[in-house]
């Protein structure tokens, strides 16, 4: 059973961003559901490594289209998503240890929380600006 849903009330009104962050919600989930499962120390690390991977392309593709239209709001984006990958590289160094059974419950609330109130607060901020300038 998923942790966290995806929810119309979560798009940002941009195609290709609400894709990026369906992903980030099925990556959380698959962590949830290897944590239930009692698999934490054989699949945690690859996930947190995937995770950080699509999280850095993510960021990098929604700063380009927030510089491209200008957004006035970018420097709050950048220094939140900065400060996101912090936090993900030190789990997965913590998971490289093979700690990663006492970490996971800790990434996956770092992640529910990213996803309501980054994704679902934050990122809906650039919706109408994205819009007015014809990105859908």
């Amino acid at each position: 059973m998923p942790l966290f849903q995806w929810a119309k009330e979560f798009s940002v009104g941009v195609s290709t961003m609400d894709r990026h962050h369906q992903k980030l919600f099925d990556i959380l989930n698959r962590l949830h559901d290897a944590m239930s499962q009692g698999k934490a120390l054989t699949v945690v690390s690859g996930v947190i490594k995937e995770l950080l991977d699509y999280t850095k392309y993510h960021f990098s593709e929604e700063e380009k289209l927030l510089e491209k239209i200008g957004y006035s709001r970018i420097g709050e984006q950048k220094a939140a998503h900065k400060k996101f990958i912090e936090s993900i590289e030190k789990y997965k160094e913590q998971a490289d240890k093979g700690m990663a059974a006492f970490l996971s419950s800790g990434i996956s609330g770092l992640l529910t929380d990213w996803l309501k109130n980054h994704i679902g607060v934050m990122d809906k901020k650039y919706q109408k600006e994205m819009n007015d300038h014809g990105l859908r």
